[in-house]
């Protein structure tokens, strides 16, 4: 399924410096699989070296947090809208 994906500023150096791209996969793992391979050396930075979503990454499926759904085995619908989000910290 066709997505697109807001790609937040830290990480469009990866993507030519588009704020928008479009991926494909019928669930999350498999359109950052095929995100990465659009645009290499930005799923290293999604992706810890286990596999996972970096702890200080969100990505909301919708609106959603795919920490609350189903994490990468979340389903892709097309024309879903994909936000990568870097976390917010400090004090």
């Amino acid at each position: 399924m066709k997505a697109t994906v807001r790609v937040p500023t830290v990480l469009r150096p990866h993507t030519g410096g588009a704020a928008v791209v479009e991926a494909e996969g019928v669930t999350l793992g498999a359109l950052l699989t095929d995100l990465g391979e659009r645009h290499p050396g930005i799923t290293e930075r999604i992706l810890d070296p286990g596999g996972g979503l970096h702890r200080f990454v969100n990505v909301f499926v919708g609106d959603e947090d795919v920490r609350y759904l189903e994490g990468l085995d979340t389903p892709i619908s097309e024309g879903t809208e994909v936000s990568i989000l870097p976390a917010v910290a400090g004090g």
